[in-house]
């Protein structure tokens, strides 16, 4: 498939100075089903240069994997007079659900802060949006907070050599899923770079669903909401029923 997108995209090239990045993903949709373990994703693809064989360019290559965008709140908790309350929080909009790097090179060797806080290369860099009246110095530990949380989920992952680069033109990289994704669209956008530039991105699509039993109540709660809602009630209060009725003849 790589070989044959290759050959679509060379006579395009023919008048381009800048490199074209062909990206593959092993799997557009990974399926979750009961007992799901997590799932490797194989990211590949190609870097072509327009001058060829000619171009003594070293690029560097990063892949950026996010998963959907969930607005959230993150609440600070405090031990006053011995009990655990909550002492501050900071609203983030856009808080990708999962978010990985994976590059050739450790990014401060690729590029300075400035750049890669634009296009996101590093958890340090993540775009969270924040939201509400709160000092700046707050919002940044409030920040640094939430991906320190993640990371230990196995949700915000860097892997600074995780990309391998063959002859120059083929890379590859493997990011794993873990078992608690989120559902939903993920995109994967790879990077070339030479020079401290980023001159090439492209963008893959993968899809991640739950299938079977789990999928089919998912299905129900979004299209039939207000049924599945009134059904999850009636079982609730006929569970309560029938325990407080069994625990009454014992």
């Amino acid at each position: 498939m790589a070989a044959m997108a290759l050959l679509t995209v060379a006579p395009v090239l023919m008048g381009q100075r800048e490199p074209v990045l062909v990206p593959e993903v092993s799997q557009s949709r990974v399926e979750v089903r009961q007992g799901f373990t997590g799932a490797d994703l194989l990211l590949y693809g190609a870097v072509i240069d327009p001058a060829g064989s000619a171009s003594r360019t070293q690029y560097d290559i990063v892949v950026v994997l996010k998963g959907p965008s969930q607005p959230i709140r993150l609440r600070e908790k405090e031990r006053i007079a011995g009990i655990w309350m909550n002492s501050g929080s900071s609203d983030f909009q856009s808080a990708p659900s999962f978010f990985a790097v994976a590059a050739s090179s450790p990014i401060e060797e690729i590029v300075d802060p400035r750049t890669a806080a634009i296009y996101e290369l590093g958890t340090e860099f993540i775009q969270l949006s924040p939201t509400g009246q709160i000092e700046p110095e707050e919002q940044a530990r409030f920040a640094r907070g939430l991906v320190e949380m993640r990371e230990r989920l196995g949700l915000y992952k860097e892997e600074p050599d995780g990309v391998r680069i063959s002859e120059g033109v083929l890379y590859q990289a493997r990011i794993a899923l873990p078992s608690n994704v989120t559902t939903g669209e993920y995109t994967a956008e790879t990077f070339a770079i030479a020079n401290g530039r980023v001159l090439a991105s492209a963008t893959a699509d993968i899809e991640v669903v739950k299938v079977g039993l789990e999928g089919r109540v998912v299905v129900a709660a979004q299209r039939w909401a207000p049924f599945y809602g009134l059904g999850a009630i009636i079982l609730s209060l006929g569970m309560g029923w029938f325990a407080g009725r069994l625990f009454a003849k014992s």
